[in-house]
């Protein structure tokens, strides 16, 4: 069996060490240099020749960290490694999966063909925007759930009345997932957009009252659609509202919005890491996750056993 390697790019470094450490294997050793420019060089600091490598990267603003994903996978294809998975804990882009608009890119079709043409052989993700994003890769994805861990988190809470939300009517499935686990009901938020995160308005399908809510999304980015959405259920009756969401992207304004919000917690994981600390996040490790999937992936074992059956 080939050798197994992980590596890293700058973009998701304290993640991949607590990958590596789940694992039992430290990371590889790689160069990331610039230019005085700006112009970014990536070099393997150790022979990859014949071995089964994975590089964990997301990609996070700034771009930069694609940048240093394709140049690592480019170098790891020139150095003769056997295979190469790309760990990409955030997919970035993925939100522009579709031509909404005319005249605009189908960003993350035009990544998935430009991480292939690089030289990348599968992809490990998780809780992409949208599932069929899968599609654009014509290679394996091993598409992993978050739900994984925070399904465990909600039932340690023990909230007495829980009803899941989806914040848009986009994160139907997500929410409605949940609350078939857990055999409890769902609502749904209805939101308007004038443009990319300004909502001109929102309504509330569903009865809220009395309950704990838990709104359930894949990423937050300025935190407007949730604290929002958050302020509609409480002003609607409800008890309380906390938010589980896997990709803490945090842009802008976001820790202001969360911390003035009445959310009563966001439960984020660590597939992002936090630009800073705020009372109301919450922080769940990904790492054992992701290390258990590239074990069973290096093995040639299923990871179907990683998943919660009732969310498959």
């Amino acid at each position: 069996m080939q050798l197994v390697k992980l590596f890293s790019g700058n973009g998701t470094k304290v993640l991949a060490e607590k990958i590596a450490h789940e694992f039992g294997k430290p990371l590889g050793s790689v160069s990331i240099d610039k230019f005085s420019d700006g112009e970014i060089s990536a070099r393997f600091d150790e022979s990859v020749r014949g071995s089964d490598i994975f590089i964990i990267q997301s990609t996070t603003a700034p771009s930069d960290n694609l940048v240093e994903l394709l140049f690592l996978i480019d170098a790891a294809k020139r150095a003769s490694a056997d295979y190469i998975t790309i760990v990409v804990p955030y997919f970035g882009y993925a939100r522009q999966d579709r031509k909404d608009k005319p005249r605009v890119t189908i960003a993350a079709k035009l990544l998935a063909n430009i991480l292939i043409a690089a030289g990348a052989e599968r992809l490990m993700t998780c809780d992409l925007h949208a599932d069929q994003i899968q599609g654009f890769f014509d290679i394996p994805v091993d598409h992993l759930d978050g739900s994984s861990l925070f399904v465990p988190y909600l039932k340690s809470l023990k909230l007495k009345n829980i009803i899941f939300a989806s914040p848009d009517v986009g994160g139907v499935k997500r929410a409605r997932n949940y609350a078939k686990y857990f055999q409890v009901d769902m609502v749904v938020c209805d939101k308007h957009r004038e443009r990319a995160n300004e909502i001109v308005s929102m309504q509330l399908i569903g009865n809220v009252a009395g309950a704990d809510v838990v709104l359930v999304d894949d990423l937050i980015d300025t935190g407007g659609t949730i604290c929002r959405a958050a302020k509609l259920m409480m002003d609607k009756g409800a008890k309380s509202v906390r938010a589980i969401v896997t990709h803490p992207v945090l842009s802008g304004n976001a820790y202001e919005n969360i911390n003035n919000s009445v959310l009563k917690e966001l439960v984020v994981t660590d597939t992002i890491q936090l630009k800073q600390e705020s009372k109301k996040i919450h922080v769940l490790s990904i790492a054992g996750l992701f290390a258990k999937a590239i074990r069973k992936i290096h093995d040639h074992e299923s990871i179907s056993s990683l998943f919660i059956p009732s969310f498959n």
